[in-house]
């Protein structure tokens, strides 16, 4: 496990915030202490719909074709109780590591830089701020992030906010309920209080789970196989695990859930190799899900949606806002209710 994990300074936290125009929300001394306790959520007391925690389940080789066969009834689930699109832009070159860096830094391809597919030591990690960044200088807001493909390293950027854990095709032991194995054990020690050899304060208020199966065996072994059908009743499965965690915790009727895919059902250009020009411009349409609290129930999203603003959504559902050239927006057609920002720390008025 790969667990970033230091002491934020407050002082330089605001300054950085101030540079890069945030919206700076501090916890209360209240819930730094109960944090500090270990406990699993860092504000008990908030009432019932308002959004604590967001899980952001990243999916490939997903689409709504992927429904029809009744492998994933948990996802199902979600798209009937939220709002959802299936045809949400995502960005060119279509491969993983460029859409994932788009999808976490709230840019296009052409501004982050990112056109590569495997992982890259010597390339260093993307200069923009990612939404990890924003939600811990914003809001303290920590995230945990869960990545299932060794070309993710390179968004795996050090921060004291943010753990990362990694296991990848590379490793014949990764696969979806490995992958939520680790998910579990990491929340056992975010509730114990005492770590793992390594302080985790509280239990993340972001959660990023990446499930890339169905694309992975879609490509291999066909779209109508046997074997993706399967993959997607693993990665189902897989997501009904982290939605009952948050259950047994009591804390899913704080959380806001969201799931995309980085490739559509067919999609086939997540390879490291050469790609013709029509396919390194194309630009698939993938799915877009938003569920659990604040969310609207059985509503068909009507205004475009590009996986590029799933950043900003995720903060607007904690109540938070950025005010730079990030190119992420929220959708915010998905809300039950306008705005209403996070509360701000005394010792900030």
């Amino acid at each position: 496990m790969s667990v970033i994990r230091n002491i934020t300074i407050a002082a330089a936290a605001f300054c950085l915030a101030v540079v890069l125009g945030l919206t700076l929300v501090v916890p209360s001394s209240s819930s730094l202490a109960i944090a500090a306790k270990g406990g699993g959520d860092v504000s008990p007391s908030a009432p019932v719909g308002t959004t604590e925690h967001v899980i952001l389940f990243v999916l490939e080789g997903f689409g709504q074709e992927s429904l029809k066969s009744g492998a994933m009834p948990v996802l199902s689930s979600l798209v009937k109780d939220g709002a959802v699109t299936w045809s949400a832009t995502a960005v060119a070159p279509a491969r993983r590591l460029p859409t994932m860096a788009s999808l976490v830094t709230g840019m296009p391809v052409a501004k982050h830089g990112i056109t590569w597919n495997v992982f890259e030591f010597s390339r260093g990690y993307p200069r923009a701020p990612t939404v990890f960044d924003y939600l811990d200088l914003s809001g303290g807001r920590d995230s945990a992030i869960f990545y299932m493909d060794e070309s993710l390293y390179q968004l795996a950027k050090p921060e004291p906010y943010t753990d990362y854990q990694m296991c990848g095709p590379l490793r014949a032991e990764c696969n979806p309920d490995r992958l939520v194995g680790y998910v579990r054990d990491y929340f056992k020690k975010a509730t114990s209080g005492s770590g793992y050899g390594h302080a985790i304060p509280s239990l993340p208020h972001f959660l990023v789970v990446h499930l890339p199966a169905p694309g992975r065996v879609g490509e291999a072994q066909g779209w109508k196989s046997a074997a993706y059908k399967d993959a997607l009743k693993a990665v189902d499965k897989a997501m009904g695990t982290v939605l009952d965690l948050y259950r047994d915790l009591g804390l899913i009727k704080r959380t806001t859930i969201f799931a995309t895919s980085l490739s559509a059902f067919g999609e086939t250009q997540f390879s490291s190799g050469e790609m013709s020009a029509d396919q390194a411009n194309a630009v698939p349409l993938v799915p877009w899900i938003a569920s659990g609290v604040g969310i609207k129930a059985g509503h068909a999203i009507r205004q475009p949606v590009s996986i590029i603003d799933t950043g900003a959504t995720v903060m607007r559902a904690l109540g938070l806002t950025t005010y730079t050239e990030w190119e992420s927006h929220p959708v915010e057609e998905i809300f039950k209710t306008a705005f209403t920002a996070a509360p701000v720390s005394p010792l900030l008025q």
